[in-house]
């Protein structure tokens, strides 16, 4: 009996149907539900929606998780292009909610690359497969197997991504652990700014103004930059190594933010790609591009199944960096 109990709880978790989501989190004893959909993967925490890990659609050129939430429900990442607000901005389209690429692989661009750009060096990640989804009571998970392909489709890097999101009673945190492995011959990641871990922050939760052609952004904003060495503002953060960096502000009168922790073990480590205008990105590949004192080749030059490792981890959270505790839940992931 208990067999059968369970067999029907993981295939009543795992239906591919949209609209017994909310139902299979109220039923099942799961408390991160995953359930997938054909172009989505739905995180579902307490019966709330989360996040969805959205495989495909529209001008995207890469799979990204929208929105993110915070344990009370706040919407923490910027809405466009997936959605229009009102007093959003809509710079950069291809920043959607949180994405994991780079700027020019072997001189392809897997970050600037939405499919209505007229550049022709887009490349494409594409999601293969999606190899197991798993829910439990405080955490659950996404395995996905993606290709970084070339715009002629010639497959440049394999990448396998695990996304573990857990959650306590005021946090909510997702793990990244991701393995890329070159199948050219030869795959090089360039010393360039945009990549690879990238989120971009809601409007309110900005440090300053967007500004360029074409932009108003005249609304308030109440983020601050902060990492973990104290520096504080874009200008002593931005290209500076640092085990983590957290961007707080308000959102609907609750003051919260993020934090991206970059793991120790990492196949290398992270400078802080990040701007008062809302991207936040931890990049392992820039050196020379953020150095004051040039010089300096942050390029890695893989061969063909040759392997780089990434960990970081995404944590949500009320109040700022020292309210939430970040530095201990640094030490706490760091030594895992």
């Amino acid at each position: 009996m208990r067999r059968c109990e369970a067999m029907r709880y993981d295939q009543f978790c795992n239906m591919k149907v949209p609209f017994v989501l909310l139902l299979s989190a109220a039923l099942c004893p799961a408390q991160v539900v995953i359930t997938s959909e054909t172009d989505k993967v739905h995180v579902l925490i307490d019966g709330k929606p989360f996040t969805d890990f959205v495989l495909s659609g529209g001008d995207a050129m890469k799979p990204y998780l929208h929105p993110l939430r915070s344990a009370t429900g706040k919407v923490v990442t910027r809405y466009f292009p997936m959605e229009t607000v009102a007093d959003e901005p809509t710079d950069h389209p291809h920043q959607r909610g949180l994405w994991f690429a780079h700027e020019k692989v072997n001189g392809f661009d897997f970050w600037n690359n939405e499919a209505n750009y007229k550049t022709t060096i887009r490349g494409r990640i594409v999601v293969d497969k999606i190899s197991s989804t798993k829910s439990g009571k405080n955490a659950g998970s996404i395995t996905a197997q993606m290709s970084w392909n070339d715009p002629s489709g010639i497959k440049l890097v394999d990448e396998q991504r695990v996304m573990t999101f857990s959650k306590t009673k005021t946090l909510r945190m997702i793990d990244l652990d991701i393995t890329l492995m070159a199948t050219a011959d030869k795959v090089t990641f360039a010393d360039t700014k945009d990549g690879v871990l990238g989120i971009r922050m809601a409007r309110v939760l900005q440090e300053g103004k967007n500004s360029g052609k074409g932009i108003t952004d005249d609304q308030p904003h109440t983020g601050m930059i902060r990492n973990a060495e104290g520096q504080e503002k874009e200008p002593a953060v931005w290209g500076k190594a640092s085990d983590w960096v957290d961007y707080t502000g308000t959102v609907d009168g609750e003051k919260l933010g993020i934090a991206i922790l970059d793991h120790p073990q990492n196949s290398r480590r992270a400078r802080w790609h990040v701007r008062a205008y809302g991207l936040f990105a931890a990049n392992p590949f820039g050196r020379n591009t953020f150095a004051k004192e040039k010089g300096e080749d942050g390029s890695v030059v893989l061969d063909k199944g040759a392997k780089l490792h990434f960990r970081y981890r995404i944590v949500i959270h009320p109040g700022d960096a020292n309210d939430s505790g970040i530095a201990g839940i640094w030490t706490t992931y760091s030594s895992k």
